[in-house]
C-alpha cells in the first residue's frame, strides 16, 4: 500500500467502541466490499468497504470481520477471515496478507482463511441470539447494485430464520460520526497533500490553460505524495461552467477575466479532504468578483465558528441561510421584497446559495453521522458556501475541513491559501 498505515490500536479501541453499544449475546458480521466489473474483462480499483476499514484496518478484498462480544469461547470472539493466496494469485495480483501481517495491522489474534468462515459462523450463531448485519443506509446513498453485506443477508437468513436481526448501521454511524485522533492526523495528511496541489496549481494557471489540465497538475502532485488520488470526481469548472454544481466535465479552455472553481481533495489511507477554491484565471480579481468573493469568504468565516457542540445541523444551516441572506442584499442579488415573498420552504437566498453549507467527512467524503442530533467534539465537517451568479457567468465557493473542538475549532485547511490578497500574490509570484 502506498500509505502508511495507523497503529491496530486504533481498531482495538474501535472494536471495543462498538462492542458495547451491541445487545447481549450478539455477533456482528461485516463484509468487505466487491472488486466491481468494467467491461470485458477490467475491473475498477478496489475500495475496502468503510465500516469494515474503521473496525479492523484491513484494506483487502473478500474479507470478513466477526465480532462476538459474549461468545463462551474467547478465541470467537473476534475472527477476520481473509482470502488465501497462493502462487497464481502472488504471480497475477501480487502481495496478500498474511495470517501473521493481518494480526499486526487490526490486532485480531484469531486469524482464518475463508474456507473455514461456515464452520465458525455456524457455531457462534448456535451460541448467540441475535445478529447484526451491516447495510449502506447513507441518507444521499443510491444503492443499485448488490453488495457482499447483501447477499450474505439472504443468506443468513435463510439458514437462520429464527434468530434476532438488528441493524449495524446505526451503530456505525454513531461511532464514525466522532473521529479519534489518529483518524484527524491522518486527514491532516489528506489537506495537507491537498494544499500542496492547490499551492502548484496557483503557479501554473494562466490564460488559455485547460481544465483538464489542472486536474492532471493536482493528480501528478496528490500520488506524488503517496495518495491514491482524488478523494472524489474533481470539479474543475471555468466561467459558467461553476454555476452547474455537479459539473465534471472538466474539458473547457479558461479565458482571460474568467473564474476557476476548483470542488478538489486529496485521499490519504483511506481518509478523504474536501476543498474548493476559486481562483481568476489571470490572477487579479474584477471588482465585482472581489465582492462577490469577499461575501463568500466572510460567510465562510461566520459558519465555521458556529459549529459547535450541541448545535443541530438542521438549524445550523438555516442560521447560515440568514448570514447569506444578509450578504446577497448587499451584493444586489436580492432584496426586501423578495424576502417578503418567498416561499418559506425554498428561501430567496437559495437562488444564488442552493445547497447545504456542511457535511461530515472522513472515510466517505460525504461521511455517515449525526443529521439531525446535536454535533459534537471530534466530529469533522466541511464548510463551504457559495454564491453562483450565471447571469455573470462565474460561481464562486470555498471550502475547508474543520474538526470541532470543546472549545472553537481546529482548521485541517488553515495553510491552504484563502484572502484573495495571498491568492493573487502568488499567482503573480
Amino acid at each position: 500500500m502506498k500509505y502508511q498505515p495507523l497503529p491496530k490500536s486504533l481498531y482495538i479501541k474501535n472494536r471495543e467502541k462498538l462492542a458495547a453499544k451491541l445487545k447481549k449475546n450478539s455477533v456482528a458480521i461485516f463484509n468487505a466490499n466487491d472488486i466491481m466489473p468494467t467491461n470485458a474483462d477490467g475491473t475498477m480499483k478496489f475500495r475496502q468497504n468503510n465500516d469494515l476499514f474503521y473496525l479492523c484496518g484491513i484494506d483487502q478484498e473478500e474479507t470478513i470481520l466477526l465480532i462476538a462480544p459474549d461468545c463462551p469461547n474467547p478465541a470467537m470472539r473476534e475472527v477476520l477471515f481473509l482470502r488465501e493466496t497462493n502462487e497464481h494469485i502472488a504471480i497475477w495480483e501480487g502481495h496478500k496478507y498474511t495470517k501473521e501481517e493481518a494480526e499486526e495491522a487490526s490486532g485480531i489474534k484469531n486469524i482464518q482463511w475463508l474456507s473455514n468462515f461456515d464452520l465458525i459462523f455456524n457455531t457462534v450463531m448456535a451460541l448467540s441470539e441475535r445478529v447484526y448485519l451491516n447495510t449502506n443506509e447513507h441518507l444521499r446513498a443510491g444503492v443499485v447494485v448488490e453488495t457482499r453485506d447483501s447477499r450474505f443477508i439472504k443468506t443468513c437468513k435463510e439458514q437462520f430464520p429464527l434468530h434476532e436481526y438488528e441493524r449495524a448501521a446505526p451503530i456505525m454511524h454513531e461511532l464514525r460520526g466522532v473521529k479519534e485522533q489518529e483518524e484527524i492526523d491522518q486527514m491532516q495528511i489528506a489537506c495537507d497533500i491537498t494544499n500542496k496541489g492547490f499551492r502548484r496549481i496557483l503557479s501554473f494557471v494562466k490564460p488559455g490553460v485547460t481544465e483538464y489540465e489542472i486536474e492532471a497538475e493536482y493528480l501528478h502532485e496528490f500520488v506524488k505524495n503517496r495518495s491514491k488520488g482524488f478523494a472524489y470526481e474533481p470539479i474543475i469548472a471555468s466561467g459558467g461552467s461553476a454555476c452547474v454544481l455537479h459539473y465534471l466535465e472538466n474539458n473547457k479552455a479558461c479565458n482571460d477575466g474568467e473564474l476557476i472553481l476548483m470542488d478538489v481533495g486529496a485521499e490519504y489511507g483511506n481518509y478523504n479532504a474536501d476543498m474548493t477554491r476559486t481562483i481568476p484565471v489571470n490572477g487579479r480579481f474584477t471588482k465585482r468578483q472581489r465582492a462577490v468573493y469577499d461575501a463568500v469568504l466572510r460567510v465562510k468565516k461566520q459558519a465555521s465558528s458556529m459549529l459547535i457542540p450541541g448545535q443541530n445541523i438542521q438549524d445550523y444551516h438555516k442560521e447560515v441561510g440568514l448570514i447569506m441572506q444578509s450578504e446577497l442584499i448587499g451584493l444586489g442579488l436580492i432584496d426586501q421584497t423578495d424576502i417578503k415573498n418567498q416561499d418559506p420552504n425554498w428561501p430567496a437566498y437559495k437562488k444564488y446559495f442552493m445547497h447545504g453549507t456542511s457535511h461530515h467527512i472522513g472515510l466517505d467524503v460525504h461521511d455517515v453521522g449525526t443529521m439531525h442530533g446535536p454535533i459534537k467534539p471530534g466530529m469533522v465537517f466541511t464548510v463551504e458556501p457559495g454564491i453562483y451568479v450565471p447571469d455573470e457567468g462565474f460561481g464562486i465557493r470555498l471550502e475547508n475541513d474543520i474538526v470541532v473542538q470543546e472549545n472553537g475549532y481546529l482548521d485541517l485547511m488553515g495553510d491552504i491559501p484563502v484572502e484573495a490578497e495571498e491568492i493573487e500574490e502568488l499567482m503573480n509570484a
